[in-house]
């Protein structure tokens, strides 16, 4: 095989259309792709910012799905990576998010507007595609494109090979039955043995039933997955097609965090100037109202969720405090844990400070500034804010689960830490972990070889992307994968 032609379908690419991590993964990853030779088309809904980022843009083709005509542009990301966008304005060109409308609550015809989605999708993947260019692979990502590979599985002709990545198993497009009248999908795809999950029907499931090959962003998350504490309902799946799961840890943008040239930070350092970092620190606790003072800062960015262990850093933030931090964090997210750091940051004026928004520039600060990075999460399929903190200097505090204990080094070898791992989700671990990382600090020796062992890592999506080269080979080749 001389090349490969991936059609990437996913429901968010940064930065037209952001609302999570999956939009920074579908905007890197085709772009690494392609720096080894692969053809990566990403496939994204026409939402109005999609829509104003493809003005222009030559019509590819065009067809009916499900009542529904469907134009295909063939426009370009920023970066360069060509786009193929669905428009269909009765379905995708509204205000609101892709998932929600102004108000916060979802579409009521999400169902219908990603079962279209995967259609064309899996249009684009056969013998019936409008288009001259091809895929080998569509690579799926999450509940929204998740029906592609069960149209594929079923409809008549030459198919591409699928593939479905998990980013989060905690979200899988769960619908009554009755919201998928409509969507043309045979009966035997409806079944306890298909989509069907405890009396109603699951987009996600419906990709594990039927995919060529899954995968998930880290090695740890897919072996933890299979097991029924965080297998959410789909773990007999996914030990089911255990030889078709695979683990690819993701990757970061090295060039957009970067210390030596981020222009978010006061000032700017690397491993051979890491005296620079204390300038970043006084300027976040200016900017967290924070006393000024020589305690070791610790911090983290975060969406407020009981996953993300919000919880664990609320209930211990006396202890915290007791054991020698200040603590920073920055976020938005639910009502009661807002309330609960709210309470703490009064209870320690100085010492505890709260921002609640999301804001790019005071995460690169956050990352820039803090001695320690905190990330106490329940599960963490990959995480990428721990990778950030190793490249600026800042170790991670944080559970060892997921992509989290994939990528810190947390050894009795002082020679390979690079952060401190949480031997469980709970206050009492992520105080003991706060402690150490606290005595560590007292030896600035080690704990500048802390520091320059997590600089020194290579997070980019080059390891990433030959992993799914791989992949996607075994897919095209390999027809008892």
């Amino acid at each position: 095989m001389t090349s490969l032609n991936i059609l990437f379908a996913t429901p968010e690419c940064a930065p037209v259309v952001k609302t999570g991590g999956l939009g920074d993964v579908s905007a890197a990853l085709p772009h690494a792709l392609r720096e080894l030779g692969i053809d990566a088309r990403v496939l994204l809904p026409g939402y109005p910012s999609v829509l104003a980022a493809a003005a222009g843009a030559p019509d590819a083709g065009s067809f009916e799905v499900f009542g529904h005509k469907v134009r295909i542009l063939d426009a370009r990301l920023p970066s360069g990576v060509p786009l193929l966008v669905v428009d269909c304005p009765a379905l995708y060109a509204r205000g609101g998010g892709p998932y929600q409308a102004d108000d916060g609550d979802d579409w009521d015809d999400n169902a219908l507007r990603f079962g279209v989605f995967s259609k064309v999708a899996s249009v684009l993947g056969s013998g019936e595609s409008p288009m001259q260019w091809r895929p080998d692979v569509v690579h799926c990502n999450d509940w929204p494109t998740a029906l592609a590979p069960v149209y594929m599985r079923f409809d008549a002709g030459r198919q591409a090979s699928s593939l479905i990545t998990i980013h989060n198993l905690a979200f899988q497009g769960l619908f009554a039955a009755e919201k998928l009248a409509g969507l043309a999908l045979p009966g035997v795809a409806m079944s306890m043995d298909g989509m069907e999950f405890y009396g109603r029907m699951s987009f996600l499931k419906g990709a594990l039933v039927y995919a060529d090959a899954i995968n998930t962003v880290s090695p740890t998350y897919a072996r933890e997955i299979q097991g029924e504490t965080l297998g959410f309902g789909m773990d007999g799946v996914l030990r089911y097609r255990s030889d078709r799961l695979y683990g690819v840890l993701n990757g970061i943008d090295t060039a957009l965090w970067n210390p030596l040239d981020d222009p978010h930070i006061a000032s700017k350092y690397g491993p051979l100037t890491l005296e620079r970092k204390a300038a970043n620190t006084k300027a976040l606790r200016q900017r967290m109202g924070l006393d000024n003072s020589d305690k070791p800062l610790a911090a983290m960015v975060s969406r407020l969720t009981d996953q993300k262990g919000i919880d664990l850093v609320a209930s211990s933030a006396d202890r915290l405090i007791e054991a020698g931090v200040q603590v920073a964090v920055v976020g938005t997210g639910d009502r009661a844990l807002m309330e609960q750091l709210h309470i703490a940051q009064e209870r320690h004026p100085g010492d505890f400070a709260m921002v609640i928004a999301f804001d790019e520039a005071l995460a690169h600060l956050v990352e820039a500034g803090a001695d320690m990075f905190l990330m106490p999460s329940r599960f963490e399929p990959c995480g990428m804010n721990q990778m950030y903190s190793q490249r600026y200097g800042t170790p991670p505090v944080a559970n060892s689960t997921g992509g989290l204990a994939d990528t810190i080094v947390d050894d009795s070898d002082e020679s390979r830490q690079t952060g401190f791992l949480m031997r469980e989700a709970t206050a009492d671990a992520l105080v003991e972990a706060v402690q150490r990382a606290v005595a560590a600090i007292q030896d600035p020796k080690r704990w500048r070889a802390i520091q320059l062992h997590g600089m020194s890592k290579d997070f980019g999506w080059g390891p990433a992307a030959r992993k799914y080269r791989e992949i996607y080979k075994k897919l095209v080749s390999d027809t008892t994968l």
